[in-house]
């Protein structure tokens, strides 16, 4: 595996996917985030079992198409120190390297096989704009519950009407209720009339 990317887009989907990287793991293989290069374009996903983050960047040019799977934030930690420009990463037999502008970094790659399979992605439902979606989740969230022994009361209830367009977004602990309702367009005319779904309002970023 070799491919040759900006280092600026390397860091923007290195960052992205590790968000749902856990903090401290029993299970080593879950703190790593996985690098597919094929098609002239780089994957970057990563897992902890709860949450998922999966991001495609096209303008990286595969030199030799394959997948690695390395420590995510360490990956992370050496983006950010990376010189601006172009740079080189490659499997050499069990390092991952990475380099641009006379600086050079090395990765234990972590096992292929122990990695869990990555969940598919549900078909697309419809669009919504992002920055009112962000303050619509950070308003309802505040009333969900934090008892871990009432997981239904931790979530976020999030209900799609492709009737009247409009998406509703609810949480409660049983002592405060919130709702928003914000506008959403529907990516079929049967997509998501009268659905609904329950996500963990502490939960990472699905992808």
């Amino acid at each position: 595996m070799e491919f040759r990317i900006e280092r600026s887009a390397l860091a923007e989907a290195v960052a992205w996917a590790a968000r749902v990287l856990p903090v401290r793991s029993p299970v080593p293989v879950l703190g790593g985030l996985l690098l597919e290069a094929e098609g002239g374009r780089l994957r970057v996903s990563g897992l902890d079992y709860e949450a998922s983050a999966r991001i495609d960047v096209a303008d990286a040019e595969i030199l030799r198409p394959g997948k690695v799977l390395v420590m995510g934030r360490r990956l992370l930690d050496i983006c950010k120190v990376l010189p601006e420009g172009a740079v080189e990463c490659a499997v050499e037999g069990s390092r991952f390297t990475v380099s641009g502008d006379g600086a050079r970094f090395g990765l234990s790659v972590l096992p292929l096989d122990d990695y869990p399979a990555l969940p598919s992605l549900p078909r697309v439902r419809g669009a919504v704009e992002a920055a009112e979606f962000a303050a619509a989740v950070a308003d309802v969230a505040m009333a969900a519950g934090r008892d871990d022994t009432l997981p239904a009361l931790t979530g976020i209830r999030l209900g799609l009407d492709a009737v009247t367009g409009t998406m509703t977004l609810a949480a409660t602990d049983r002592y405060r209720f919130a709702v928003r309702t914000l506008p959403w367009k529907a990516a079929g005319a049967d997509a998501g009339a009268g659905e609904g779904a329950g996500v963990d309002a502490g939960g990472g970023f699905g992808g």
